[in-house]
């Protein structure tokens, strides 16, 4: 069934209703729902005539360079010598960290606001709609342009499309609510390539992936008598795949569709000596959202993520052992 209830975006609708100029940021290893959430919501300003700028400190990954308006991110340190925008937006962005460099931009902007749909945020920004139950941020984006009186055309509904589908497991995951297919109802009603988009997401695979993977697995090791998984790579591995950190996205779900595995952690080294970045997952009931807190991250209780600094095999003992615990509540 439909929401009811609005979500609280009159203050979000208010600031961008004075606004005359905005900064739109993804959050850093941009993802389908914070890209095309972005990519979305520029359409939709630009329907009301206001001039948007796009950021992200990080590449846009190459399986969601064909949303229109991909090709147009520019990196924080680009700005123009007194340039200044009206409000800066954040899309998708859990917390203030999660920008990146991108955190240095909200100085140029007379105001900030956001859209976002995880249960943690602070509410970091001057005006905030923050809703943890949205199956992806694009649900709060749709709601938001509908109710500024923009037209949902075929190219927003591809960018929705696939920010919620990504965010969703294909519509899978237990975050996925009767909203989504009321939305996916009303997306596929403006005559999106609903197949074409989905290829581009879900089917093509750059060979550096398939090699990444292979590597990953045989570092597959299982923990807690089978419930909880763990796969690594590290910058060897990267480099001899000349790899981009983009290549590895889906590797943590590999873990987690074993059968009797609850929980999965998938860590990576980075290009910065002794930091390690976590992927976590876990199947309801089980949960990782507090794991990926205890170690200054955050995300959604069965899909989070953090960045620890250590080496990558105590990252992972680290990660399991917290785990475990979490496990260990249940039984």
């Amino acid at each position: 069934m439909r929401r009811t209830n609005p979500r609280p975006l009159e203050s979000v609708m208010e600031a961008i209703r004075t606004a005359k100029s905005f900064a739109l940021v993804s959050h850093v290893n941009p993802d389908g729902d914070t890209v095309g959430s972005v990519l979305a919501l520029r359409q939709g300003l630009l329907q009301l005539g206001r001039p948007v700028t796009l950021f992200c400190q990080d590449k846009i990954p190459d399986d969601l360079a064909f949303l229109p308006g991909a090709e147009g991110f520019r990196l924080p340190e680009n700005i123009a010598e007194g340039e200044q925008f009206d409000l800066l937006m954040c899309v998708d962005v859990s917390d203030e960290s999660r920008m990146g460099r991108c955190a240095s931009l909200m100085k140029l902007a007379k105001h900030t606001a956001q859209v976002d749909h995880h249960g943690t945020n602070p509410n970091f920004c001057e005006a905030n709609c923050v809703d943890g139950t949205a199956t992806a941020c694009a649900l709060i984006v749709k709601e938001l342009l509908e109710r500024l009186g923009c037209t949902i055309t075929p190219e927003i509904a591809k960018c929705l499309y696939v920010a919620t589908c990504t965010d969703s497991g294909q519509f899978s995951f237990p975050n996925t609510t009767a909203e989504a297919f009321d939305a996916m109802g009303d997306l596929m009603r403006t005559g999106f390539d609903l197949s074409g988009a989905h290829r581009k997401i879900y089917r093509e695979r750059d060979p550096r992936q398939i090699k990444l993977l292979g590597r990953a697995l045989n570092t597959l090791a299982f923990h807690h008598n089978g419930q909880i998984v763990s796969l690594q790579l590290t910058k060897e591995d990267m480099q001899s795949c000349n790899a981009l950190p983009e290549h590895t996205d889906t590797i943590v779900n590999v873990g987690l569709d074993m059968a009797g595995v609850r929980m999965c952690v998938f860590a990576r080294e980075t290009s910065v000596p002794g930091t390690v970045k976590c992927s976590l997952r876990a199947v309801e009931p089980a949960a990782v959202d507090k794991v990926a807190l205890a170690f200054g991250g955050g995300g959604h209780a069965q899909a989070a993520g953090c960045t620890l600094q250590m080496t990558v095999e105590e990252a992972v003992a680290a990660v399991v052992s917290l785990m475990e615990a979490e496990l260990e509540k249940e039984e």
